[in-house]
């Protein structure tokens, strides 16, 4: 799969005149700079971010996808067609913050993957346990059952992000045995499920920062980042895509 992939998510933030300050930034900066770092923006400043990155190794990422492909009368979505128009690369499919405030879950989740897979994007497919799941000794049954969602997408190209959702933007971090554990096992499901994970990189996500992704990148089956907070400050995001050249 090549390098390894940093991803960093702006969430509900961004203006015009700060993403531009905050992109020049970025541009300036050779490890962001480069094939592999993506940034996903709010889906009203994508074009924004799209022309200031063209020509750059910068890749171009959604939050979100419509679970409706074709063209309608489907007020305020938007489709998997118009965000590759607009350029985008990977899109955020289940995210955490998705299933708590929208209740995504199952068949709206397959249709969001197909829909980007059929418009030349590639899925970045998010699950994680909460901390009650994770205390409960749940944790592996929970993201296994989020795992179902892609058993109908084997030989197409995808990156899982592993995110505990006890650590989103709370300023834990699962700790090394933690995320090695679940990376293994995520790949190992991939392998017996897929039938392969070459085509497939599985990032780590939940308060990666400056001072911890050189430990989170070197841990096996790591293949990258998902990164919230840390990617709204080009210097803190340049140090965490340093870290992937190691």
């Amino acid at each position: 799969m090549g390098a390894k992939l940093v991803i960093g998510n702006w969430k509900m933030n961004g203006r015009l005149a700060a993403n531009e300050q905050l992109l020049r930034a970025m541009l300036a900066m050779p490890a962001i700079a480069r094939s592999g770092a993506g940034i996903a923006a709010p889906a009203a400043y994508i074009a924004q971010i799209a022309a200031l990155c063209e020509g750059s190794g910068i890749q171009v990422c959604a939050q979100d996808v419509s679970r409706f492909a074709a063209d309608g009368a489907y007020t305020g979505e938007v489709s998997a067609s118009m965000l590759a128009d607009l350029g985008c690369r990977y899109v955020l499919i289940g995210h955490s913050e998705r299933r708590q405030y929208f209740a995504e879950a199952g068949a709206c989740l397959v249709d969001k993957l197909q829909a980007a897979l059929d418009a030349g994007m590639v899925p970045v497919f998010c699950v994680g346990e909460t901390l009650a799941e994770r205390e409960a000794g749940e944790y592996l049954s929970v993201i296994f059952s989020q795992l179902e969602v892609l058993r109908g997408f084997a030989g197409r190209e995808l990156v899982v992000a592993y995110e505990p959702v006890w650590a989103i933007g709370t300023g834990k971090v699962a700790n090394i045995e933690q995320i090695s554990e679940i990376h293994a096992e995520i790949k190992k499901w991939l392998l017996q499920t897929l039938g392969g994970t070459d085509n497939i990189r599985v990032l780590y996500g939940g308060s990666v920062k400056a001072d911890n992704a050189e430990v989170i990148m070197a841990v096996p089956g790591v293949d990258g980042a998902l990164v919230g907070g840390a990617s709204l400050d080009a210097s803190t995001f340049e140090l965490i895509c340093q870290t992937v050249e190691k």
